[in-house]
């Protein structure tokens, strides 16, 4: 008797954290995740594609999910893929696109000559807290608002790793991830890489959490680097020459532009006392 007692207790207790009764000490959705993905979809900002496929909503374990979340297979219009394919809200999308647009392309081309046309996915959505720590804050990875990446590949086939590149590759490749991480510091409100913890060695973290009531702190760690651009290129000395065109033919070009689009930053700041970093 006391056997089907202790049995019967232990699997309510396991029905009623699946259920979402006490799952994670109890957390609850908070409402601005369902305002801002509504404010986002109605906005336009992420719509339906080939590579951008609406899927069911994910309700569930407990607290976690969204309602409305993409499979993203491709961002950038479809020309930088997503591998695996990352399950993800629409503000996490939209933002995604925009700094990959903005920020990663642009530095591909002035640092490599071409673009990135696959980045790897290490982790979308995923119900668990934060580093997978006992008792921790739920991850912003169970609420679709988080991707984790590990790596860029460029059309030339080269990859460019965060775990390899960020201390031991080539100054160009260094001079990338660190505008890359620096970028990403303007646009997402969590953004952790190399050197801020022990958990983030191998990946960069980016995710939409709020800081603040307003939504308006953000966390970068390490501090974001600015590396320097690259070296415009040298003109060839003017010469007389006949009256002949020589202008290189422009289809196709895919060199450096030797520029980068200037980018907004973001408001860096110290965390709060009781934070814990996410992964």
């Amino acid at each position: 008797m006391r056997f089907r007692f202790a049995h019967g207790f232990v699997l309510g207790c396991v029905a009623a954290a699946l259920s979402g009764c006490g799952f994670f000490g109890g957390e609850e959705r908070e409402p601005w995740r369902g305002k801002v993905e509504a404010a986002c979809l109605a906005a336009k900002l992420v719509t339906p594609t080939d590579f951008t496929r609406p899927i069911d909503e994910i309700d569930g374990p407990g607290v976690c999910g969204l309602e409305h979340p993409f499979r993203i297979y491709a961002v950038a219009d479809g020309s930088v893929g997503v591998q695996p394919a990352a399950r993800l809200g629409c503000p996490m999308t939209a933002v995604l696109n925009d700094w990959m647009v903005r920020t990663v392309q642009p530095a591909a081309q002035a640092r490599f000559g071409v673009a990135v046309v696959e980045i790897k996915n290490a982790a979308s959505f995923g119900c668990r807290t934060r580093n997978n720590k006992r008792g921790a804050k739920l991850s912003e990875h169970g609420f679709g608002n988080a991707l984790d990446i590990s790596a860029f590949i460029l059309a030339d086939g080269r990859e460019i790793s965060i775990a390899r590149d960020w201390r031991g590759g080539t100054p160009e490749a260094q001079a990338f991830l660190r505008e890359a991480h620096a970028g990403a510091c303007g646009a997402f409100k969590t953004v952790l890489g190399p050197g801020s913890d022990a958990h983030h060695e191998n990946h960069l973290h980016l995710d939409l959490a709020r800081h603040d009531p307003e939504g308006r702190r953000a966390y970068c760690r390490p501090t974001p680097v600015m590396p320097e651009l690259p070296p415009e290129p040298q003109l060839a000395p003017q010469v007389d020459e006949p009256a002949v065109s020589y202008a290189p033919e422009t289809k196709g070009f895919d060199g450096p532009t030797g520029s980068i689009a200037q980018r907004r930053r973001g408001d860096v700041s110290e965390p709060p006392a009781d934070w814990q970093t996410d992964e």
